[in-house]
């Protein structure tokens, strides 16, 4: 039977991963400091352990995987990455996980992993024009990410590479863009842009006003959950190596952003525009690559992808509400 490893799969990725891993016939381990939060996993072993800790690294990889995908990292959402009041923990945390887990699948023999970097990892300099960000895998040099968090994510994108061309590994690295969907972090403090959003508006009355961090007129594009999965696995089994962006290409104005989700949710919202942590002015997925190598590209919606969004954060609200009525 095929098989599969997926470190960080009790988070919102990796718990996706793993159900759809398990809906194409293979035997799954995953591993993570949490259970998923929001469903059950689906995994046939679901290991609780801290992958920072060499002896858990040896513990589950414990034998020849078919697929390793490497998923596992300390992130969140701008109030998280952007603050300056995690870094330390950030680049620790997640830097000692690559290492270990690109060790010890060395040893295994494991020839492939994939690893999940980040589009955090492109220059700021490159994403000062809201309007015409460049996001080009070939741009990523000279080297200036806007956080701690991409300094860590350029680290251990090149450390999987450095493995495939002095080990003889078969490393596949991809660049996140703002993954989204159902069963990711919406409240907290970890939440990306999307939850984040989808929650306020949800919350709000109609007519009524939410604040937005710095004036929304910053761009971004956001990946819906399962295409995030289907250009993972095909860049997994491809003969490409990467680095490559999974992404999409649909960018809009965090103002816009708010608009659509305000429309899905049938309200009229005022923006309260407050001081808070933005990140870089535009970003958007160059997709020219992936299109070229792997033959594909999103094709779900902005708008398609925040719908079952929102319908997800407005049960969890409405649950959360009938739960503490009853307390």
């Amino acid at each position: 039977m095929k098989s599969a490893l997926v470190f960080g799969g009790g988070g919102f990725i990796g718990s996706h991963l793993v159900k759809r891993l398990k809906n194409e016939g293979y035997w799954v381990r995953a591993v993570d400091l949490k259970f998923p939060e929001f469903s059950e996993t689906q995994a046939d072993d679901f290991v609780i352990g801290d992958l920072r800790d060499q002896q858990v690294c040896d513990r589950v990889i414990d034998r020849g995987f078919t697929e390793v995908y490497q998923l596992a990292a300390d992130m969140g959402g701008a109030g998280y990455i952007f603050t300056g009041e995690h870094d330390a923990d950030i680049m620790h945390n997640s830097a000692t996980i690559n290492l270990n887990v690109a060790d010890r699948c060395l040893k295994r023999n494991i020839k492939r992993v994939f690893y999940s970097s980040s589009a955090c990892m492109y220059p700021a300099y490159n994403q000062e024009n809201p309007d015409d960000p460049k996001c080009s895998e070939d741009s990523a040099y000279p080297a200036a990410p806007d956080s701690e968090y991409g300094w860590e994510k350029l680290f251990s994108e090149r450390l999987f590479l450095a493995y495939n061309r002095n080990h003889g590994m078969s490393n596949r690295v991809a660049r996140y863009h703002n993954i989204f969907g159902p069963e990711g972090t919406w409240t907290g403090g970890k939440e990306k842009a999307p939850a984040a959003i989808c929650r306020k508006v949800a919350y709000a009355q109609n007519g009524g006003e939410i604040e937005i961090w710095g004036d929304g007129l910053q761009t971004r594009s956001f990946l819906y959950i399962d295409e995030c999965l289907e250009g993972t696995i095909r860049l997994t089994r491809s003969s490409f190596e990467g680095p490559v962006n999974v992404g999409s290409q649909e960018m809009v104005t965090i103002n816009r952003l708010v608009e659509m989700v305000a429309e899905i949710a049938g309200k009229k919202i005022h923006k309260n525009h407050i001081s808070g942590p933005t990140g870089v002015r535009g970003r958007n997925s160059d997709n020219r690559l992936i299109e070229q190598k792997l033959g594909w590209k999103p094709s779900k919606s902005l708008y398609a992808g925040l719908e079952k969004t929102y319908e997800w954060i407005e049960r969890q609200i409405g649950r959360n509400a009938v739960e503490a009525s009853k307390a």
